[in-house]
């Protein structure tokens, strides 16, 4: 297996109304590499936010076909984390990485 950069662990936040309302329980969510696993990825958030991780929780979306205009279309799958921080901690989304 290939070793992963450190910056190349997260693709991008995910920004919708549920991982809004998530915010206030501590939690954010990421668009995750699909050769990661938990270990990795809580030490690599540790490493780049300098925040502490408390748990974390990956979701695995399959790629799916849908039809778009009379043509069928294949969605491309990734992984999804929920990253828990610790009371009190945060990670602004608004400045990048």
């Amino acid at each position: 297996m290939k070793k992963i950069h450190l910056y190349d662990t997260i693709i991008s936040p995910i920004v919708t109304e549920k991982s809004t309302n998530l915010s206030e329980q501590n939690k954010i969510v990421f668009k995750v590499s699909n050769k990661l696993n938990k270990i990795i990825l809580k030490k690599n958030i540790e490493k780049i936010f300098k925040v502490n991780v408390i748990k974390v929780n990956i979701i695995n979306k399959q790629s799916r076909k849908k039809i778009t205009r009379g043509k069928k279309v294949k969605i491309q799958g990734y992984k999804k984390a929920i990253i828990t921080l610790k009371k009190g901690q945060s990670i602004d989304l608004t400045t990048g990485i």
